[in-house]
């Protein structure tokens, strides 16, 4: 794992100083303390920090192709390079390193942009071709591996692995997009759509830009995408036995590496069935880490100790304080977007423990998206029937005049906390799905902007994009359009920048091998009877963990890393809180009433209402802010 930066001039090919590729590297340098390269060429520079995974001794990079007419740097891992590498030997190609990064370089000379569809792993890379003058930026298929791209006002175009990255150009502007403000304080983090700064993208998951000194700027063209259009037949066993298969592999393929590698492992269903299959395709003791809380009801650890215990790992495990509210500077630093998803803090924390021993991590992340396993998947699945079956201008105002009516009860018994469900039955699939995957719904929104920042935002709306996403979407049924939603924009938004930042920051690498993109392509297809049964998600994959997994792992209700925000903002926090709308650097903006924070906040602090994953987006925006020193 590593981190990738650099500088391409799209018309006049200026010299490129390579001091400034060192520094956007630098900035980056917990990405890869091992090493450090820099490259440069008429028109472009190309740098490198490296955390050595694979053929620690060889490989540094920026890497030239073996005929001097390419240059790449890489980030990520590609799993399937030994197959490749063999078959490019096969068509000539010759190599003086053992690692997958010379590969890369060798697929990209024979088959050009279709090299992509061959590579299995999880990338962001660039490759500089001397003969055609172009840069060639790639990301894996779901977003693992972050990129950013900004075009500047000498007429370059930078690209770093982190915001950080390009924040050390001296050009990069520094002016908050106001339509990321409205995303942020929709989803709780900036999506892969857009970036905090104006002028900033993020190259889309499964994109790709191909790039010419001719002074144009090409959009990014996307490459892979999933589909779940088809439904695959056969039996629940053959479709099991198939399951199995695509598990072990994707597994088996994540283990190649060579420096000590274990896992995460939280006594959930996910990581758990990673840990069995580690374990059945080693011949040592896999090493295993779990963090706990000193609280009874938000602590899992005697989950993992039973995973443990069942397949001999090596487990270590440690009892974290859920007030480790003196982190929250240290998170928040890590993302460099304002990042409101609290559980951030123990994926830090078990990240932390992990690198104590081991160089790379493989975790469990993934499969809720894939094989619907979220409970809003359930309830997408059964509200999506009833939309089926009633017309829309029965439903809108029936079920949108009740939700207007029905209190926000969140005091109330989960049965009676039926305003947003309401709502949901109101609209379309896409309305209802994007209302269920926001923190603070629109009608919340607007009480709390001010005029001013309502101009700026003008028509934007942050649920109409995931909206459209969905009515768009390769999919046959409500279920099938919001996994797609999952996987599109959630999943590389929040999940995967999360793991990302908080391993990368301990100098970590963490793979996912629930990602594999045949696996993702398996889940797609599988009819909705195979993900969702009897209330129950994922049910073909616990099913087919049954040989390995007790019950009371597979079948006990979800639970996550939890962060108990809600009580820090009544105790601890809970000044920061009353305060929020009056500190230097949010007040500064002029986006938000400072009354209307405080009366949100007073409700908190008195247990009238719970406002606390409000006044957690608003403290991360305030700290992105104040570090950034963006002007709005």
């Amino acid at each position: 794992m590593c981190g990738i930066a650099g500088i391409f001039h799209l018309s006049t090919p200026k010299p490129v100083d390579p001091a400034r590729i060192e520094r956007m590297c630098d900035a980056m340098i917990h990405r890869g303390p091992d090493g450090h390269g820099v490259w440069t060429a008429p028109g472009v520079g190309l740098g490198h920090r490296r955390l050595s995974i694979i053929d620690v001794a060889g490989s540094p990079q920026p890497m030239a192709s073996s005929d001097g007419r390419a240059m790449l740097v890489f980030n990520g891992e590609i799993y399937n390079y030994r197959e490749l590498r063999a078959e490019l030997k096969a068509l000539g190609a010759v190599f003086h390193t053992d690692g997958d990064s010379e590969v890369i370089l060798a697929a990209w000379q024979r088959w050009g942009v279709h090299c992509l569809p061959r590579l299995h792993g999880m990338f962001a890379f660039a490759i500089y071709d001397l003969a055609e003058r172009t840069l060639f930026l790639a990301r894996d298929r779901l977003g693992v591996k972050p990129l950013f791209t900004a075009q500047l006002s000498d007429g370059s175009l930078v690209f770093a692995s982190e915001l950080k990255g390009l924040m050390a150009h001296p050009l990069l502007r520094r002016e908050v997009d106001p339509l990321a403000v409205e995303d942020f304080l929709t989803w709780g983090y900036v999506p892969d759509t857009r970036s905090f700064l104006s002028g900033v993208e993020k190259l889309p998951a499964g994109h790709y830009r191909l790039l010419r000194h001719d002074g144009a700027a090409v959009a990014p063209v996307p490459w892979w995408d999933v589909s779940f259009r088809e439904r695959r037949k056969g039996s629940d066993a053959d479709l099991e036995a198939e399951l199995l298969h695509l598990l072990r592999d994707a597994v088996t393929l994540r283990m190649v590496a060579d420096v000590p590698l274990g896992a995460f492992l939280s006594g959930g269903v996910d990581s758990s069935a990673v840990v069995a299959l580690m374990a059945e395709a080693s011949a040592d003791p896999v090493r295993t880490c779990s963090i706990g809380f000193d609280v009874a009801a938000l602590d899992e650890t005697s989950y993992a100790d039973t995973v443990a215990r069942r397949f001999a790992t090596e487990h270590r495990s440690r009892l974290v304080s859920p007030d480790d509210f003196a982190a929250v500077d240290q998170v928040a630093a890590m993302f460099d977007e304002p990042f409101a998803d609290a559980s951030a803090l123990p994926t830090w924390r078990v990240c932390q423990l992990a690198r104590e021993t081991v160089t790379v991590a493989l975790s469990g992340d993934g499969a809720d998206e894939a094989v619907a396993g979220y409970r809003r998947h359930l309830f997408q699945h059964r509200e999506g029937r009833l939309r089926g079956v009633l017309p829309q201008a029965l439903r809108g105002p029936l079920f949108g005049g009740l939700g207007a009516i029905y209190p926000k009860a969140d005091w109330a018994p989960r049965p009676l906390r039926a305003k947003t469900t309401l709502l949901s039955l109101a609209g379309d699939d896409g309305q209802a799905y994007a209302r269920a995957l926001s923190i603070t719904p629109p009608e919340v929104r607007e009480t709390i902007y001010t005029d001013d920042f309502r101009r700026r935002r003008g028509a934007h709306r942050a649920e109409d994009e995931l909206a459209a996403l969905m009515h768009g979407a390769p999919g046959r049924s409500a279920l099938d359009r919001a996994q797609y939603a999952d996987l599109k924009f959630w999943l590389p938004g929040d999940i995967l920048t999360k793991v990302d930042r908080t391993s990368m920051a301990v100098s970590l690498e963490a793979r996912e091998p629930l990602l594999d993109h045949r696996l993702i392509e398996f889940a797609a297809s599988l009819p909705e009877r195979l993900r969702l049964r009897g209330g129950q998600g994922k049910w073909l994959l616990k099913r087919t963990m049954r040989r390995y997994l007790p019950d009371d792992v597979l079948y006990r209700p979800k639970q996550g890393f939890v962060t108990p925000i809600a009580q820090w903002f009544r105790g601890p926090l809970a000044e920061a809180a009353r305060t929020i709308g009056a500190s230097t650097s949010l007040a500064r903006t002029g986006w938000f009433d400072p009354q209307r924070l405080r009366q949100l906040a007073d409700a908190h602090v008195a247990g009238r209402a719970d406002n606390s994953r409000l006044l957690w987006q608003l403290l991360m925006l305030d700290k992105a802010l104040a570090r950034l020193g963006t002007s709005s």
